[in-house]
């Protein structure tokens, strides 16, 4: 995704995730229990779980929610979650990066080589459309942060390699292995923690849909949003704004 739609491609998708709280919080559980365990449980020393805290709060998990699922770490029942990745195309030659944290690689990879299948995709090899991204590190932050220039300068100062900005928000880019000096320099910045910080699969060369290939690639991402064990997916798409107009008026 690219350019002014950027924002309102991801407020869209992040509309539809909205709907289903509690299998959000289910995931972001995960995540927070996953890096507690790997990393420990103290925060301030953990970046992956301080990340995964964060993330949390902004999607306004309850904050039992969020000590249950690191005290979880270190119980007798916690569950031992392997990080998984798989690759596919969408309709229209879209390439889609699924993350997955799963108890049972033989089920998650079939569901997803299912849901691939059932959306008019298929599911490929590793590294089969990894070389059209980027592993980076993205920040968002609210409109309400800071000013555009503010905020490119604030995120040139603390490190960052790219700041898009519009009237929904601030997405920071930075290099992986920076995210989480850059994520603690800009909220002492600010002030301000950001809504978001994680590393994500940024499209080199975004693919533009018209409304019935966003239909189709949408369904997909949904149906692959809606499995248990995806964490997140990415996609190397964009959608105009009139076909994103389309789209919300349905």
């Amino acid at each position: 995704m690219a350019g002014h739609s950027k924002f309102k491609n991801i407020m869209h998708r992040k509309g539809a995730q909205d709907k289903k709280r509690s299998k959000v919080f289910s995931k972001l559980s995960r995540e927070i229990t996953v890096a507690a365990k790997m990393g420990g449980e103290d925060a301030d020393s953990n970046p992956r779980l301080r990340l995964a805290i964060a993330t949390a709060r902004a999607q306004s998990m309850p904050k039992d929610n969020i000590e249950r699922a690191i005290a979880k770490a270190s119980g007798g029942d916690a569950e031992n979650y392997d990080e998984m990745r798989y690759e596919g195309y969408a309709s229209g030659g879209v390439g889609i990066i699924v993350e997955a944290l799963t108890d049972n690689r033989n089920r998650t990879a079939s569901d997803v080589r299912t849901i691939f299948g059932k959306a008019g995709g298929n599911m490929g090899e590793s590294g089969s459309v990894q070389f059209m991204f980027d592993r980076v590190g993205e920040i968002f932050f609210p409109a309400d942060a800071a000013g555009a220039d503010d905020m490119f300068e604030a995120a040139l100062e603390a490190g960052a390699d790219e700041v898009e900005s519009d009237e929904d928000g601030h997405a920071v880019y930075t290099d992986a292995a920076e995210l989480h000096a850059v994520v603690s320099a800009l909220t002492e910045a600010l002030g301000k923690e950001p809504e978001s910080a994680k590393l994500i699969w940024k499209p080199k060369e975004p693919i533009s849909l018209d409304k019935e290939g966003a239909e189709k690639v949408m369904r997909l991402i949904e149906a692959l949003e809606d499995n248990d064990d995806v964490q997140t997916v990415f996609g190397n798409y964009d959608i105009p704004e009139d076909v994103l107009a389309e789209l919300d008026a349905e």
